[in-house]
């Protein structure tokens, strides 16, 4: 199948299938006397499963070990189930990062007039070195 072809069947897009080759997870494909890249089913459920993993925000350097260990039949799960840790354990810094940016900011807004006058907290802290969290604004 072509490219349009292998994107229809993986839910991934034509130039984000070129970029996965790029970058080496996809294999590069041949291609026809004219030009145009082949791809099989192989293909299309590594496609699979990168989308999948970008879903579930995996990073490229995390996919690439991953699909690595999904074709390796004698890969011992701890592997596996220690990048998922690690991905989770960074999501969950992520998440208290992102908590943190609303409660300053839903702070912020609280304490912001809205009104025809020119002050607002929201700005003055902005202009600040750093950034007050809500305890300290």
């Amino acid at each position: 199948m072509n490219i349009g072809e292998a994107a229809r069947e993986s839910g991934v897009t034509a130039k984000m299938i070129r970029y996965y080759e790029s970058v080496g997870l996809l294999a590069p494909k041949g291609r026809t006397a004219s030009g145009y890249r082949v791809y099989g089913m192989e293909e299309v459920h590594v496609l699979r499963f990168v989308r999948q993993a970008r879903r579930l925000g995996f990073l490229v350097d995390d996919i690439r070990l991953l699909l690595a260990l999904w074709h390796d039949r004698l890969r011992a799960s701890a592997e596996v189930k220690a990048i998922a840790l690690a991905h989770v354990a960074d999501l969950n810094q992520r998440i208290a990062e992102l908590t943190q940016m609303r409660d300053t900011l839903t702070h912020l807004a609280a304490h912001c007039n809205g009104d025809d006058r020119p002050d607002c907290p929201i700005l003055e802290q902005l202009a600040e070195s750093q950034l007050a969290t809500p305890a300290q604004v």
